[in-house]
């Protein structure tokens, strides 16, 4: 049984490759032989006179290379993003602007409090100078004198624990002021 083949090698039909596009691309079509219909694998004629016979050559089918397509364009409305868009800008200006009218209050509000502060701190140095005057000893005997006390003599003490007097004690001795009377 003599048998003959169809089609030459495989490499010998192939055109040269071109250089490979960018995302593993290329440009040339894949040449792939198809099986004739009714014959075992179709590689070979093995029945009667026509396996002896010489076939032309059969011209291979040229299939494009398979690639995966673009994704379809999503058509999303624009209108409502750009709508979102503007009202975040506008809010956010707002949002400066009324920051930027607080910060402004609230440092004329410093102002005022930093200048009370000064005045309340100008009348705590007065209102101490007054008390320091006030406990002079000076001034607290003339003070004793119009509400009609006289100065004691030696004091007498007790002691707690015990009872025990310590000293005699003696009366004061003096003229009450006619202020006190």
């Amino acid at each position: 049984m003599n048998v003959t083949p169809l089609r030459a090698s495989r490499r010998s039909n192939e055109p040269p490759q071109a250089a490979p596009r960018p995302g593993g691309r290329s440009a040339t079509h894949e040449t792939v032989a198809l099986p004739e219909r009714g014959t075992a694998r179709g590689r070979y004629r093995t029945n009667g006179n026509a396996a002896l016979a010489a076939q032309p050559a059969e011209e291979p089918v040229r299939r494009p290379r398979l690639r995966l397509a673009p994704p379809v364009p999503v058509a999303a409305p624009r209108t409502p993003f750009v709508l979102l868009i503007v009202l975040v800008v506008v809010a956010g200006v707002l949002g400066i602007l009324v920051l930027n009218t607080k910060i402004a209050e609230s440092g004329l509000q410093l102002t005022d409090l930093k200048h009370k502060q000064a005045q309340l701190d100008l009348r705590e140095q007065q209102v101490s100078q007054e008390i320091a005057e006030a406990e002079s000893p000076g001034r607290l005997e003339a003070a004793a004198k119009r509400l009609g006390l006289v100065p004691a003599g030696s004091p007498a003490f007790i002691r707690l624990p015990d009872g025990k007097i310590i000293g005699v004690p003696q009366p004061a001795t003096g003229k009450p002021s006619i202020t006190s009377q």
